[in-house]
């Protein structure tokens, strides 16, 4: 069936926002605030891809709470899902046979977690969603925002939901229904990272002109249950070193928290070169160090997930307007790489936004540029926050992670103490992330060890902790653009890194005599944990992540 054949009913809004994330319901509640204040009625719907608010929401978390002081100051009365205090604050530099525990005194102050809180970012969120709609806010769940409804203009006009009950084949099934238009007078795009919306607008409307490319690293995180002896509520421990050499970028986060719990994660930055590294499998290998596996002893796994996460910072921001809307959150790319933090930035983006739109809708404006949002994210806590650490994945990314991270720490002290000032001026990233990988021909390939199924697991069994699900008949939400130069190249040049790049096991080369070269690509889309890797890191850009019906993927409970 043709896109033209197919009627599709509308309803309107004043505000549209894609994504319930942090800086989504952030801008919800914000704008329903302002029109309380202002005595007036404004509509805002949400939409999430989810099958519910919080359901794709991943992060290690420790929050720097700034941003909801300012939005909700009475939070720690509201039932707010954070109590864990950070207590005790470790950074360690892991070798091979052992490990040396930095001063807390050397590290830039502003990686001092004291004052902030561990959580479960996906049970924060799914509090925030609930004092959304306690005032007022429209919360669409399970909708996956599919495509961009533009006007005559050519400004966006709003989105339009994903089609339900598309066969494999493309062709509508009995229970086929079409995807409905969503139209506001302003469009926010809160998608996360890698959105596939934020893409098609940074593209057409050229954002990322002026900025240098988007960096990104993938995030993998378990969450265990252990012993009591083992709990140490506060704990936060950093690493960086083993099991990644000097030329890849990347290190561990472990925090302590609730009833005998413990989020564990590992970062891998996306720009290493060896097209053999599986980030999983570095993962998996990290937490048998004696340092971490003390704490793990004893104790079981509860769930597994994976999702890119920005890191180019300052540098990389684009330009956060539109005609019809506005980029916010990390569709736009506020993490703060060396804080290991960004749900603050992410809330505090959506509530400018919303100021901005409120402002507008209430002078009679409708789908033009909020430029004022974009000028005042410059000015405000966010570009404070990144301007002193915006040398920090330049320098680890030029010099490597020992000799980077001592530059990199150097440099930020300068900021702190210098007001800003670098002596490095303000570093450029340079390539995309994909340009980095090298021919296997110029690497060895790793042997990685077998799981042990006590502290190291294999993928398939981390994804059913994921609770991953796909309705299987429907078209695969990631598209292969040129199978011939996915075999060619991806696989001839670049010895497959799909299948190592993915946390999932989405991706894998079988042998097949009927295909030419003897193997065929198989996507096991049903896997996706929709962690958006494939679309930044394949060498050639040649897959593209779109999003599949709404409430497929992962539906973490409390990551």
């Amino acid at each position: 069936m043709s896109e033209d054949a197919i009627e599709r009913e509308s309803m309107e809004y004043d505000v549209v926002i894609v994504g319930a994330g942090p800086a989504g319901l952030a801008a919800a509640i914000r704008i329903k605030q302002l029109a309380a204040e202002a005595g007036s009625e404004i509509s805002v719907a949400v939409l999430e891809k989810g099958s519910e608010v919080g359901a794709h929401i991943l992060s290690g978390a420790v929050i720097d709470p700034i941003a909801l002081n300012e939005l909700l100051p009475e939070w720690k009365t509201m039932g707010a899902p954070i109590q864990t205090e950070v207590t005790d604050d470790r950074f360690y530099i892991l070798g091979p046979a052992g490990s040396a525990q930095l001063p807390n005194f050397l590290l830039p102050p502003l990686m001092n977690n004291h004052g902030k809180y561990i959580v479960s970012l996906g049970e924060v969120t799914r509090w925030l969603g609930q004092q959304a709609e306690a005032l007022g806010v429209e919360i669409y769940p399970g909708f996956a925002a599919a495509a961009l409804v533009y006007d005559a203009s050519g400004a966006v006009k709003g989105v339009q939901v994903g089609d339900l009950g598309i066969g494999k084949n493309g062709e509508p099934k009995g229970d086929f229904t079409p995807g409905i238009e969503i139209h506001a007078k302003y469009t926010f795009i809160g998608e996360g990272v890698r959105g596939s919306l934020a893409k098609q607008l940074i593209r057409k409307f050229k954002l990322d002109a002026k900025s240098q490319p988007q960096k990104f690293g993938i995030g993998l995180k378990e969450l265990w249950e252990v012993p009591a002896e083992n709990h140490k509520p506060g704990l936060v421990v950093h690493t960086t070193g083993w099991p990644l050499d000097d030329n890849t970028g990347g290190g561990s986060f472990m925090y302590h928290f609730g009833d005998r719990l413990v989020s564990i994660g590992f970062v891998v930055h996306l720009n290493y070169k060896n097209p053999y590294l599986a980030p999983f499998e570095e993962f998996q290998r990290m937490k048998t160090h004696p340092e971490v596996a003390q704490w793990l002893k004893g104790g079981k796994r509860l769930a597994y997930g994976a999702r890119a996460i920005t890191e180019g910072g300052l540098q990389s921001v684009p330009q956060l307007c539109f005609p019809g809307g506005v980029l916010i959150g990390c569709s736009a790319g506020f993490v703060n790489v060396p804080r290991i933090k960004g749900s603050h930035n992410a809330m505090k983006s959506g509530m400018l936004a919303a100021e901005a739109a409120f402002a507008a809708i209430a002078a009679g404006r409708q789908h033009d540029e909020l430029k004022e949002y974009d000028a005042a994210v410059r000015k405000s806590s966010i570009w404070k926050d990144l301007k002193p650490v915006r040398n920090a994945k330049p320098i680890l990314s030029k010099y490597g992670t020992f000799v980077g991270g001592f530059l990199g720490m150097m440099d930020m002290w300068t900021n702190t103490l210098l007001g800003g000032f670098s002596f490095f001026g303000t570093m450029k990233h340079g390539k995309p992330d994909y340009a980095y990988t090298e021919p296997a021909s110029k690497h060895k390939p790793i042997a990685y060890p077998k799981p042990d199924n006590v502290l190291t697991f294999d993928k398939l069994s981390s994804v059913f902790l994921s609770s991953t699900n796909h309705e299987e008949d429907q078209p695969a939400h990631l598209k292969v653009l040129d199978p011939k130069m996915q075999r060619d190249s991806e696989l001839g040049v670049y010895a497959g890194p799909s299948n190592r790049y993915c946390p999932a096991g989405v991706y894998e080369w079988l042998d097949d005599a009927a295909q030419p070269g003897g193997k065929r690509f198989q996507i096991n889309a049903q896997n996706c944990v929709h962690c958006k890797t494939c679309d930044i890191k394949d060498p050639n850009q040649n897959i593209n992540w779109t999003t599949p019906e709404g409430g497929g993927g992962p539906n973490y409970p409390n990551m």
